[in-house]
């Protein structure tokens, strides 16, 4: 996804996506079971987290409107290391990493919605602007 250019038009490390907010994430993963694409929102305090949450919660519509589909929305989940985190997520199960026939699926599956992603967020990183 290299030579692929981000929503203002420059260069994109699509894998470690920098999102500018402290604590702030989107994360793609998949292991041998499920891949899975998220907003994670990871920040310590409990209280600010829940405040990132529901500021995406006011842009739901236009995120959602960019992605062209609904994403799970949980303000309170942890994470593989048992850190409480809040997750705008969507899921892709029965895949594997391991099997080399599943590598187009896991594609088609990644880079439509993390380059969707880079549109919302060239817009949206502005509201969120007091968690830098």
């Amino acid at each position: 996804m290299t030579p692929i250019l981000g929503a203002e038009g420059q260069k994109v490390n699509w894998v470690n996506y920098k999102t500018g907010v402290k604590h702030l994430f989107f994360r793609m993963d998949v292991d041998n079971k499920k891949a899975f694409i998220a907003i994670e929102m990871a920040h310590p305090d409990a209280g600010i987290r829940s405040l990132m949450f529901e500021q995406f919660l006011q842009y739901k519509m236009v995120l959602e409107s960019e992605l062209a589909e609904e994403w799970v929305w949980h303000e309170q989940c942890y994470d593989n290391y048992g850190k409480e985190t809040a997750r705008i997520y969507m899921e892709l199960s029965d895949v594997s990493i391991f099997r080399r026939d599943d590598w187009p699926s896991l594609i088609s599956f990644f880079k439509p919605r993390i380059i969707a992603l880079d549109s919302f967020w060239s817009d949206a990183q502005y509201g969120f602007e007091l968690f830098k």
